[in-house]
């Protein structure tokens, strides 16, 4: 039988108020199991400060295992407002350059999604927004993938929809992102950001699209433990997701 291809998905670390004990818990799995990959769904910091930055470089770089990593929310400069405007990734393309992999795996192709925006008509600013230009190239990344067996995963840090589509979607552009990512062929959404995890499959014109949320690994917890998933895919169960979850003590 082939082995199956396991994913550790993470999100909210939140380096600057990371929650040590969960962040050992999580970095002790993965030398004990040696998953495929780690995918780490944004908010990597909490101010975007170069400090957080360089802790988070040092602790994804000691996993030992492949790592892909998306910009939240939260990856964003917060108190140097023209390097934001002018150049709102340049910390996390450097850390993403540093310890980021090109996934290359036998049954599951990931194809990110940018939902980060430097700022938008709304304020906070810490919510969604699919912009045109980013769900295009996430659509063309899928439509070239047209025909692959693979599993497809699209990897962002907002999730795409709140509740059945239609209903009222903090994240701009959700369901036309929705609804555009399972006609191109994507199979699941991996996203963080609420801090909650979830597993929900919406249906759109026929089309199947699970969504699977991770929590944190943080101390901003919002009524639920520190946690993160295990993704393990084979040819016989299909996808399988295991939440686990940090105990108290």
């Amino acid at each position: 039988m082939a082995r199956a291809t396991t994913l550790f998905h993470v999100s909210d670390v939140h380096f600057g108020v990371e929650d040590k004990a969960a962040h050992r818990w999580f970095a002790d799995a993965v030398a004990r199991e040696r998953p495929d990959a780690v995918i780490c769904t944004g908010d990597i910091t909490q101010r975007a400060k170069h400090r957080e930055y360089a802790a988070a470089r040092a602790w994804f770089a000691a996993l030992g295992a492949p790592v892909l990593i998306e910009p939240g929310n939260h990856d964003m400069p917060y108190y140097n407002l023209l390097e934001r405007f002018r150049t709102p990734f340049r910390r996390y393309e450097v850390l993403a350059g540093s310890v980021g992999s090109e996934l290359a795996l036998d049954d599951i192709a990931v194809v990110p999604l940018r939902t980060t925006v430097r700022a938008q008509s709304r304020f906070p600013w810490s919510d969604g927004v699919v912009k045109a230009d980013a769900l295009a190239r996430t659509v063309a990344g899928l439509e070239r993938l047209s025909g692959d067996p693979r599993c497809k995963i699209v990897s962002c840090h907002h999730p795409l929809m709140e509740g059945p589509p239609g209903s009222p979607n903090p994240t701009i552009n959700g369901d036309a992102a929705f609804l555009a990512l399972a006609r191109a062929g994507a199979e699941v959404v991996l996203s963080g950001h609420v801090h909650v995890p979830f597993d929900i499959t919406h249906e759109v014109e026929g089309r199947p699209l699970r969504m699977i949320g991770a929590g944190t690994l943080s101390t901003r917890l919002r009524g639920a433990v520190p946690s993160y998933n295990v993704l393990r895919l084979d040819g016989e169960r299909g996808l399988e997701l295991e939440l686990r979850q940090l105990e108290a003590g």
